[in-house]
């Protein structure tokens, strides 16, 4: 599950890292500043556009580094103005990055506020049931370097799109780390990457727009509590009880619900934040009304925010989403109950939008025509 690139990525240098790396070379030490400026406030795809550093030094940079190490192969755009990403990565892996616009009275929708879903491994071991990110499995991490690549590539496409964007570092207001894979199982690269997004010569986004989503990894979600970071957290919950969860959510068995909401309490209580609790609801599995009285009283415990997300239909999956009106008595459970509530609405299925899916389908045709 390890992958070393050719050369490392400069999307996975940190100001310290690269200093120390040109220091050795004989740089001086704020060339470090300069380039990762070309790389995230210029926005420089290529070494020659950095034009106030030194032919030697650009040879020399294209030589130990790669710039991006994700390439776009295919951007598609939804009716409902959903984008997904499709990135290749240097060995030829694929995954997903999804722009979800949120329109705004009287705002254009390109001007809208967007919200970017973020990968951060190859595939999925988690084994959730109702996903497409691990129907193939896990077949690695992502670099730090690669996590940081899909929100450079995000700003490229709409800098080109929206002059808001061009006024603004990032072109973006939040980001959720909630794409392919579990994200605290690749905590180091995860955090790394994160420290560079939010680092103020780095993309300079601030913590408190970054939430990061976990299927209930206790152990990392205690470490997450332990770390000097704002970030905020979100659990992917999807089932209320323990029954009902360890049907669709392997993990829960390792992490039952007696072990995960202390450690959910713990990083709610040390960073002060407000967690989330993220629910997809899927018909006949966990939308009845216990369910929804189940998790009205973990959302009372934990002072969370409940995210409702009918089920995405994943092609070659069993499961369906309920209708509006259990939808809705699901969610009206919650209001009773005074618990801050989100039900979303479908966005981006006529783009595959669901985590893993479009990347799935593009390596089906890979392998269809290799064959």
């Amino acid at each position: 599950m390890k992958f070393t690139p050719a050369k490392p990525l400069l999307t996975g240098e940190t100001l310290g890292s690269l200093t120390e790396k040109l220091l050795e070379r004989g740089e001086p030490a704020f060339r470090a500043k300069q380039i990762l400026d070309w790389v995230y406030k210029k926005r420089a795809r290529s070494w020659n556009e950095m034009s106030n550093l030194s032919k030697p030094l650009r040879t020399w940079l294209a030589e130990a580094f790669d710039l991006l190490g994700a390439e776009l192969v295919l951007g598609k755009q939804s009716t409902d103005v959903t984008d997904k990403l499709l990135l290749e990565l240097g060995d030829k892996s694929l995954i997903e990055t999804v722009i979800i616009r949120v329109p705004q009275e009287g705002v254009g929708i390109e001007n809208s506020r967007k919200t970017i879903c973020i990968s951060t491994q190859v595939g999925c071991a988690m084994g959730c049931v109702f996903c497409a990110s691990g129907l193939s499995g896990l077949k690695r991490d992502l670099l730090a370097g690669e996590i940081v690549a899909q929100l450079l590539h995000v700003c490229y496409r709409e800098d080109a799109r929206t002059p808001r964007a061009r006024m603004e570092l990032a072109s973006f207001d939040n980001i959720v780390v909630m794409g392919m894979g579990e994200p605290l199982a690749n905590y180091d690269a995860l955090i790394r990457a994160l420290t560079i997004v939010n680092a103020d010569w780095g993309l300079g986004f601030g913590a408190r727009r970054i939430t990061i989503s976990t299927s209930g990894l206790v152990p990392k979600i205690q470490k997450l509590a332990d770390e000097d970071l704002g970030f905020r957290l979100a659990i992917s919950l999807h089932g209320a009880t323990d029954e009902v969860r360890e049907q669709i959510m392997p993990v829960n068995k390792a992490y039952p619900l007696a072990k995960l909401i202390p450690a959910v309490r713990e990083f709610s209580e040390k960073h002060g934040r407000m967690v989330t609790l993220e629910f997809i609801l899927i018909e006949e599995v966990n939308d009845s009304l216990e369910q929804a009285r189940a998790l009205r009283d973990i959302a009372l415990d934990l002072h969370a925010h409940v995210n409702l997300i009918p089920y995405n239909t994943v092609e070659g999956l069993p499961w369906k989403r309920p209708s509006n009106t259990r939808q809705e008595k699901f969610a009206d459970v919650l209001r009773a109950a005074r618990v801050s509530v989100t039900l979303r609405r479908e966005k981006g299925h006529d783009i595959d939008a669901a985590c893993g899916q479009l990347r799935l389908k593009t390596e089906k045709e890979r392998a269809v025509e290799v064959g």
